[in-house]
């Protein structure tokens, strides 16, 4: 009888997988994003520092969670909705939804995303058309 729970004991000391710590580690990320961005909301201001943690941190944890589960980013046909509501045929690996809305960017525009991306050809993009609501120089994305 003790012999036995000793050894039920070890096995539930065996640690955690890769995976496991990679989730812990984005969900973590992505609470940071989220109380970044209500920070920056009580403050006011900030439109664009608002759309870069967008692009730059909350977007991340999520993005890296599907890539887990499915094996890559969503497509660009997919977009962001592939966080929301799996895409066509890939419902079997989808364990979302991965965030619990996608907001528009501080100007009312919805986020855009690339995968594979122009400027992150190793990445994907995801990007805020900035104040002017099209592509130009005032753009504010993931890349530096």
């Amino acid at each position: 009888m003790h012999h036995h729970q000793t050894s039920r004991r070890t096995r539930e000391k065996a640690g955690f997988s890769l995976i496991e710590i990679l989730i812990v580690l984005a969900i973590i990320a992505l609470l940071a994003g989220v109380v970044i961005i209500n920070v920056e909301g009580i403050f006011g201001g900030g439109q664009a520092q608002t759309a870069e943690i967008f692009v730059t941190s909350s977007v991340k944890a999520p993005l890296l969670s599907y890539k887990i589960h499915i094996g890559n980013y969503p497509t660009t046909a997919e977009g962001l909705e592939a966080l929301k509501n799996a895409p066509a045929g890939k419902q079997a690996k989808w364990k979302g939804p991965y965030v619990d809305s996608l907001p528009d960017d501080p100007w009312g525009v919805p986020y855009r995303y690339r995968f594979p991306g122009v400027k992150n050809p190793k990445g994907y993009d995801c990007y805020s058309l900035g104040p002017d609501g099209t592509e130009s120089a005032d753009d504010i994305g993931n890349w530096e």
